[in-house]
């Protein structure tokens, strides 16, 4: 079973990397959800973390049913929310004119900022989510953004067998059913509808 394989790398990576933690952003969607329950299965300790950089309310509410949901499955688990927001808008009022799509991947590399953040103070391990098919396919991520993780457990699953294990594992059905997005434009488009 594909799960298992994953679970025993994951734990045998941290051993190895004489590491503590596992560390996880946490969007509301599919594949962050997967990975942060994945990682709770090892039973080791797992730190999974909210961002908001003016999120929309069902992708933030959505992270924070997933957050408590783990918690209370795992007691392994424990949380963090920085809302970065603040920051970000700080960090933009800097520059004179303004591009969307930097400012999009700005969004990305502040979490991934955050994240490692955790991860030196925790002495943890960042684990992206990113799958086959988006992040190692298509390239759908952000350098030094989302794209900046230590270790990438799901990185040969499809989008179909990331819904599939995430089923199996029992991930709320609004994370199954929430439509794909990246979490980084005001307007929530999805990337691609991957249905």
């Amino acid at each position: 079973m594909i799960q298992l394989k994953i679970i025993d790398w994951l734990k045998s990576y941290l051993e190895e990397a004489s590491m503590n933690y596992f560390v996880i952003g946490i969007s509301g969607g599919i594949d962050s959800a997967l990975v942060s329950t994945l990682c709770a299965r090892t039973n080791k300790p797992t730190i999974v973390v909210s961002m908001p950089i003016h999120q929309a309310y069902d992708q933030l509410q959505r992270a924070h049913n997933h957050i408590q949901w783990l918690k209370e499955k795992y007691p392994n688990v424990e949380s963090f929310e920085f809302d970065l927001t603040n920051t970000f808008e700080t960090f933009k009022s800097l520059f004179p004119i303004e591009n969307k799509l930097a400012l999009a991947n700005s969004r990305s590399r502040l979490r991934m900022v955050t994240l490692y953040q955790i991860a030196g103070t925790y002495s943890g391990l960042v684990v992206g989510t990113g799958n086959k098919v988006e992040d190692f396919g298509v390239g759908f991520f952000t350098k030094y953004g989302d794209g900046g993780v230590d270790i990438s457990p799901i990185a040969d699953l499809t989008k179909t067998e990331v819904r599939q294990m995430a089923r199996e594992l029992g991930i709320i059905e609004d994370i199954l059913i929430a439509k794909p997005t990246d979490g980084l434009w005001e307007d929530g488009r999805p990337y691609r509808d991957w249905e």
